[in-house]
């Protein structure tokens, strides 16, 4: 299996203020974690590479990347964009790059070069808008990688299991036929978008499938919206899948009361890689307890290598999730009540 990766220690010069939890500690604690498992010399190491002008304006504003680069890449401090997102005086060069990585992967795995690939890269990119950074987000990179894809007239899927709604990736693709947007999200939650009930927009209505699932949702419920995503995908049939690997969804981290452990990770994995004939390229998001970040990319990674499933116990659904689910089989596929 030719499973690309990408690492670089430049994503760690997005220096993050004291206490904040997107830190370049969860860089050392994935690449921690595949060393032990002995992953990274079973994959084909892809470098990192900026990303251009003309890639970033497929889904951003001029005005917005004219603003970004000159307040951000000219910074000669630290500062902050909005009460949640910083910038260091590394943090322009960090996004163009974590851009141009994702842009790579995603071309080398839907050319046949590589067979899938993950990128894991700071600063995450799903909750930037066209023309705004917010949620830790400066450049929407999942967002890049899927126009890039559309610029060669291929279809893509993009699935989202980051526990915070991909608001950023959403809007963008809102009213794109060509573009499956999936998300699996705690709700109500930030960002506060990602109801059920939003579809896509008048030219692409459910093309956009939001998966909303209440606070303490765990492992069965993600497999259930599992099962929904793969006959949303299959019937799309995609030439590629992106995935947003967000993994704060984990029952460890501290920002969110998700319930779900690793093996449902590399279940998403597995899962939707069958679904493209293993067409499949995956950025990191979310993931903010170093523990769990560092076993939930284990599993990701030997997922798409094509180790074997570890197990999965999953209890049964909630009443809520239950509810939950079933009404988006309604909305999407019309399964009765």
């Amino acid at each position: 299996m030719r499973t690309g990766l990408v690492t670089n220690r430049l994503f760690r010069e997005h220096v993050a203020p004291a206490g904040h939890p997107e830190r370049p500690a969860r860089l050392d604690a994935i690449d921690a974690a595949l060393d032990a498992a002995g992953l990274p010399r079973r994959c084909v190491q892809v470098p990192a590479r900026a990303a251009t002008r003309a890639e970033l304006e497929r889904v951003h504003a001029p005005e917005y990347l004219d603003a970004l680069e000159r307040v951000v890449g000219g910074a000669t401090e630290p500062g902050w964009l909005d009460p949640d997102t910083y910038f260091s005086v590394g943090s322009w060069q960090a996004a163009l790059l974590a851009a141009g990585s994702t842009v790579d992967i995603a071309l080398a795995v839907a050319d046949g070069t590589l067979d899938n690939g993950i990128a894991f890269v700071r600063p995450p990119g799903h909750h930037a808008t066209r023309d705004a950074a917010m949620g830790f987000c400066l450049i929407n990179s999942i967002a890049v990688a899927a126009a890039a894809l559309r610029a060669r007239g291929l279809r893509v899927a993009i699935v989202d299991f980051d526990v915070h709604h991909g608001n950023g990736t959403e809007a963008i693709f809102w009213d794109d036929p060509e573009v499956l947007y999936a998300s699996t999200h705690q709700y109500p939650f930030y960002p506060g978008t990602g109801a059920l009930t939003d579809v896509g927009g008048p030219s692409a209505l459910g093309a956009t499938m939001n998966l909303p699932l209440p606070a303490g949702s765990g492992d069965a419920a993600y497999l259930a919206a599992l099962a929904l995503i793969r006959r949303a995908a299959l019937r799309f049939r995609p030439d590629a899948i992106l995935l947003s690997a967000g993994f704060d969804a984990h029952r460890l981290d501290p920002l969110a009361s998700m319930q779900v452990g690793e093996a449902t990770f590399a279940r998403f994995t597995e899962e939707l890689r069958a679904c493209t004939g293993g067409r499949i390229a995956a950025v990191l998001e979310g993931g903010y307890d170093l523990d769990g970040l560092g076993c939930s990319a284990v599993a990701t990674v030997a997922a798409l290598l094509g180790d074997p499933l570890p197990a999965v116990n999953a209890g049964p659904l909630t009443a809520p999730e239950r509810e939950a689910l079933a009404a988006a089989a309604r909305i999407h596929f019309g399964d009765p009540a």
